[in-house]
């Protein structure tokens, strides 16, 4: 009867999701499960392109039901997305989305693995794909997670056969681990893997099909499955409460930043799979089917086995530490594996089993400090209970490069031992000493594939934390030891207790707050560098690098910071040239020997962990020749983008309005209306507010629409006259552009607009254009990725009453903090539009 209760580790998570780094407590149920986990010796990987491609509906199943080590292999972080709850971008949204990914796994019970195959942004064809991601080396980190992970199973979310009908990362995802699968076993290649991980071949490979892929339901209802299995991951959890696709909602639900906030659903749902490779189970309800999963598969692994089958079999739910001899028993046999592979997976697992048996609760916290730089020192506290009445003694804590402390004391069951102030001194071991940011952030990569000179790293979700402290124990009468990283704690008023991650920080980082300056005209601009002291008493000096033709005053600063976490504000004067000039500012600073030139960001949302991010610190600085027309914007917030600051750059007065401030008093303040990105996506408020903003174009102001997705739009009418959306893109940003109406106002005033203005694009041209339009819209850009017919929708130009209405599905979000001084010549056009100097007949007349 015990073997039908099921108990799923999120279920802790789930209630402290918004402080993140909070160690999680099992429950009685939860061990129980873990020990359920701990008889099961068999492994899936299921690979695909981007954070959220993955099926948690499967991989839940796997990981809760099968009760395998089931894992996720996303081959890119998913930089090239757009973000739904801030304005990060780039590389600092691939941080937020790995984080996503890792939080998803805690809750569905996978783990998470990556290749350094970069996001770049949409691809239609896996032949671009894999050029721009260089596929040999992403191929080697494909086979370099088989060998590591040593899969039974490989599911695809995607189809291999299938190029051009989809994403190009994510057919390339398929291709590549079709490939490795029969690479993985080849000693020849990758030899260096090879010495260290040795081969691999997986038992079978699928590709989890569904009627999606075949067009429609009837016609998958037709099709031939003999090659398919199929499960029902509907699965009903009584001790939780919750179905296996209620908790996959829950996982997938975590993608927040691209809002796929999900409904569980509840009852049977069928879900397959269909073989590629491999051999064909003679039981199609069990993938596993012909793979020994037991203690078996392992040499003495039998004795093993029969030693937690009993201990899984008398578990006391009451008294989880009565099953503690046992497990002990098995943990030293398991330390006699020739197996090294599943010797360090189930030494993993019966540690935390045995951990969470005994009620033990280990931490190292600084309550006063948040980082430390090299050399520096902290002082910590450290916790240490015992709450059962297991025999259990703390041996020696081993601190980051200090020799062991001594104790020998035993624990007494549920008696507190705390050591206080213990001095944790942080030495520069060389001049690489591992400063707290994302490993494939540390080097400068290309376009498709991060740069990771510790090759060790790779596939790791996250840098793994360096300040650590071991507790070796002894529990009854064995040595055991745990290790856990130092954190940072804190009370807050309305949270309660609050964890951050315990960081190693630079001494010194400037940041400039603009990423992109404009220089409209000659004038100088007086520009605040900001630098943040990781020390006390820091003192330095400060200079620019920049551009030749340039000028800046003076030409060095200096620094002086009197307490650790204080910031210092300099300022330069920049003078831009005479003539139209881009180029990268970029503040070094000078502590004695050594020279800083990072940023430190940090990235802190409630549903993922706090994040410390150190980047080059660099500015665009852009001297434009561009006119303008018109002051004041109104600008309506949609996902998230730095498209007002960017408008301020260039000398207008941007003001954000909230859609309950749209009414036609507010707009008549303005000369224009600007929507957000994804606006109609996400603001359902903005349906009710269409008819006083197409009033306020129809009585003489102007609005322009960016860019919506043609799915989940939330406003009956997009536009005043009809408008149709569609999933037309150019993803080629060097895709030739022509004009359609070369005499049009949008390309000739305030700025002549000429194909020079189309160069230096960044990812794409744009994307969602509309593909149909009544005859009030002019179409007056034509573009189309190579090989595809030409797409007239990017730029929609309609006359409505006084006014102008103008959707785009340009991508200025994204080439406005790139600094591309021709997307901000043509948004200045399209701003003034209707407002330029040219004559009206009927004014002449009158």
């Amino acid at each position: 009867m015990l073997k039908t209760i099921t108990s799923l580790l999120f279920i802790c998570l789930i209630s402290i999701n918004c402080f993140a780094q909070q160690p999680t407590k099992p429950n009685a149920s939860q061990i129980y499960q873990s020990l359920e986990k701990l008889n099961f010796l068999g492994s899936v990987l299921y690979v695909a392109a981007h954070p959220d491609d993955e099926n948690t509906r499967l991989i839940s199943y796997m990981a809760n039901h099968v009760k395998a080590r089931t894992a996720y292999l996303s081959l890119t972080r998913g930089d090239g997305g757009q973000n739904l709850i801030g304005p990060e971008i780039r590389e600092l949204l691939g941080v937020i989305r790995t984080q996503e990914l890792l939080t998803a796994r805690q809750i569905d019970g996978g783990e998470q693995r990556f290749t350094r195959a970069n996001d770049f942004g949409y691809s239609k064809h896996p032949d671009e794909t894999l050029a721009i991601w260089n596929k040999e080396e992403v191929l080697s980190d494909v086979v370099l997670a088989i060998r590591q992970f040593k899969p039974d199973v490989i599911i695809n979310r995607f189809d291999h056969r299938s190029p051009g009908s989809t994403h190009g990362h994510h057919t390339s995802s398929a291709m590549l681990s079709f490939e490795a699968f029969d690479i993985a076993n080849d000693k020849n290649r990758y030899p260096n893997q090879v010495k260290q991980y040795g081969t691999w071949q997986p038992k079978r490979e699928f590709f989890n099909t569904s009627w999606w892929f075949y067009g429609s339901r009837e016609k998958f209802d037709a099709a031939d499955k003999s090659n398919l299995l199929n499960f029902d991951i509907g699965e009903y959890y009584p001790s939780s409460g919750l179905s296996n696709t209620e908790i996959a909602a829950l996982s997938r639900s975590q993608h927040k930043s691209q809002g796929f906030g999900n409904t569980g659903t509840r009852g049977s749902q069928i879900e397959y799979i269909e073989l590629i490779k491999g051999e064909l189970p003679t039981d199609k309800s069990n993938i596993f089917d012909g793979i020994d999963t037991s203690w078996n598969r392992v040499k003495v692994g039998k004795v093993i086995g029969g030693i937690l089958e009993k201990a899984q079999k008398d578990f006391n739910f009451t008294n989880p530490s009565a099953s503690i001899p046992e497990l002990v028993k098995a943990y030293n046999l398991i330390q006699n594996l020739e197996d090294y592979h599943w010797k360090a997976i189930k030494t993993k697992e019966i540690k935390e089993i045995i951990y969470a048996c005994s009620g033990l609760y280990l931490e190292a916290v600084s309550e006063s400090r948040t980082a430390v730089t090299l050399d520096d020192e902290a002082k910590l506290n450290i916790e240490i209970i015992n709450r059962s009445n297991s025999n259990i003694s703390l041996e020696s804590l081993t601190m980051p490069y200090e020799s062991d402390i001594r104790k020998g004391l035993n624990l007494i069951k549920n008696k507190p031992l705390k050591i206080e102030d213990v001095v944790l001194i942080n030495k520069s071991i060389d001049t690489e000493a591992p400063l707290t940011t994302p490993y494939w952030l540390t080097e400068k990569g290309t376009l498709g594939m991060y740069s990771v000179k510790d090759k060790s790293l790779i596939g790791l979700p996250e840098t793994p934390r360096y300040l650590n402290v071991t507790f070796h124990l002894n529990i009854e009468g064995s040595p055991i030891s745990y290790t856990k990283p130092i954190i940072y704690k804190t009370n807050d008023p309305v949270k309660g207790e609050v964890y951050k991650p315990f960081e190693i920080i630079p001494e010194a980082s400037a940041k400039i707050s603009e990423k992109v300056i404009i220089f409209e005209n000659e004038e100088q601009k007086e520009i605040p560098v900001i630098v943040k002291a990781g020390r006390d008493n820091l003192e330095g000096s400060i200079t620019l690098d920049y551009p030749n033709d340039w000028s800046v005053f003076p030409k060095q600063q200096k620094i002086n910071i009197e307490h650790k976490g204080q910031e210092q504000t300099i300022i330069f004067t920049i003078i831009p040239p005479k003539n139209q000039s881009e180029g990268t500012l970029s503040p070094i600073i000078t502590i004695g020997n050594s020279k800083y030139t990072k940023e430190l960001i940090e990235i802190d949302y409630d549903h993922i962990p706090f994040q410390t991010v150190l980047l080059p610190s660099e500015s665009r600085i852009v001297r434009l020749d561009i006119k303008k027309r018109g002051e004041n914007i109104a600008y309506i917030e949609g996902a998230g983008d730095v498209v007002p600051e960017s408008l301020k750059q260039i000398g207008y007065n941007v003001i954000t309005i909230k859609p309950k401030d749209i009414t036609a008093e507010n707009l008549n303040k303005f000369d224009v209306v600007v929507v957000g990105i994804r606006a109609y996506n996400t603001v359902e408020a903005l349906n009710f507010k269409q008819d006083i903003l197409f009033n306020f174009v129809e009585n003489g102001g102007n609005m322009i629409v960016q860019y919506n997705t043609s799915h989940r739009v939330k406003v009956d009418n997009i536009a005043p006259y009809p408008l149709t959306l569609s999933r037309d893109r150019v993803t080629d940003e060097f895709a030739e552009v022509t004009f359609l109406n070369a005499k049009h106002e949008v390309l000739n005033s305030p700025n002549k607009i000429t194909q020079e203005d189309f160069e230096g694009w960044t990812q794409e041209r744009g994307l969602y254009f509309p593909n149909e339009w009544s005859k009030e819209f002019t179409p007056i850009l034509s573009m189309n990725d190579k090989g595809e017919t030409p797409k007239l929708g990017s730029l929609l130009v309609a006359k409505h009453g006084r006014g102008y209405y103008i959707y785009t599905g340009l991508s200025f979000f994204r080439e406005f903090p790139a600094g591309v001084s021709g997307a901000y010549r043509l948004f200045a056009n399209m701003l003034s539009i209707g407002k330029n100097e040219i004559p009206n007949p009927l004014e002449i007349k009158n």
